[in-house]
């Protein structure tokens, strides 16, 4: 470049220099913005969904990945666990507003009706069907599944309350209930293939309308006073039962007993009358003497004066002093 009567002569060098320096300047720059394109970062509370020429390709866990640019798209799912309030559909978090009680109102299988509240909590676990299987705008995208698991929810809830009476529902079917309709809206949410998953659902309320709300107090109120008197009935029924038991146990032992001591006696008795018998076969003479030897000691044992008269004396009375004792 020269200076030539205040005009700028530009050499052909020159231009040559300065389209080199910015095609390489393009190129540089072209190559950032590939390399940037080509990184993305799925957050802790995230999963992506990469797309290769529109198609499904893989599913990304968080951290930091690699994509091909322009060829592959990436698309973000929250998997946070969410709650809803039910029947409303809102989320758990919102603030509170008036309810009707018409708005909660269900008809249980005797042909009540009972006010019914409850919790939702869900997350999503398949991003893909999440996405794809009812697509919507990124803003309405939650939305729109929220609204599914409402309706879903409402569903099953309704056709639960409906198999229960009002009692069942009120009282001692409340869990049974609440795990039936946890697993009856997975289900149906299955079918349905949004990849959602539900991870728990709690009753908040369960109450009778409020026309009938005393009188199923005074129902409630009679229920607890005979459970109590049951189990005062039971804890009396379970203090004397043993004792009865024990004492019972005893006077069967007792009189095991008394039969064992008295058949042995007896066969005691039976054996000595056996060994009698055999002695009498043998010798009837002597056994009988001494039979009657041993009868007259056993009689005369309890005697304290005994008179001994010869069986050779004639006359009635000997000579005795009666005087004496």
């Amino acid at each position: 470049m020269s200076l030539n009567q205040g005009s700028v002569e530009i050499r052909p060098e020159d231009i040559a220099r300065l389209a080199r320096a910015v095609g390489v300047g393009g190129i540089v720059l072209i190559v950032v913005l590939l390399i940037s394109n080509s990184i993305y970062t799925v957050q802790p509370n995230e999963k992506a969904v990469v797309l290769r020429f529109g198609s499904y390709h893989t599913t990304a866990e968080p951290g930091l990945h690699f994509c091909i640019p322009v060829v592959d798209e990436v698309l973000t799912a929250d998997v946070r666990e969410r709650t809803i309030r039910m029947p409303f559909g809102v989320e758990d978090d919102r603030p509170s507003r008036g309810v009707e009680e018409d708005e909660v109102l269900m008809l249980t299988g005797d042909l009540n009706a009972a006010a019914v509240e409850w919790t939702v909590q869900w997350r999503v676990v398949e991003p893909r069907q999440y996405l794809f299987t009812f697509h919507r705008a990124d803003l309405e995208q939650e939305n729109f599944l929220r609204g599914i698991i409402t309706m879903v929810g409402r569903t099953v809830m309704n056709r639960l309350v409906g198999d229960y009476s009002i009692d069942e529902v009120l009282t001692g079917k409340r869990g049974e209930i609440r795990e039936a309709a946890r697993e009856a809206t997975q289900k149906m949410l299955d079918k349905y293939q949004c990849g959602i998953r539900i991870t728990d659902l709690q009753l908040q309320r369960v109450t009778p309308p409020e026309q009938v709300r005393a009188s199923f107090a005074a129902v409630n109120e009679a229920v607890q006073t005979r459970d109590k008197l049951e189990n005062e009935a039971n804890k009396e029924k379970n203090t004397l039962l043993p004792r009865a038991r024990g004492e019972r146990d005893k006077a069967i032992r007792e009189a095991e007993g008394y039969a064992s001591r008295r058949r042995a006696e007896v066969k005691g008795e039976i054996d000595a009358l056996m060994a009698q018998y055999e002695q009498f076969a043998r010798a009837p003479e002597e056994t009988r003497q001494r039979l009657y030897l041993e009868a007259m000691e056993k009689v005369l044992s309890n005697v304290k004066n005994k008179t001994i008269i010869d069986s050779d004396l004639q006359q009635l009375l000997p000579l005795l002093n009666l005087d004496q004792n």
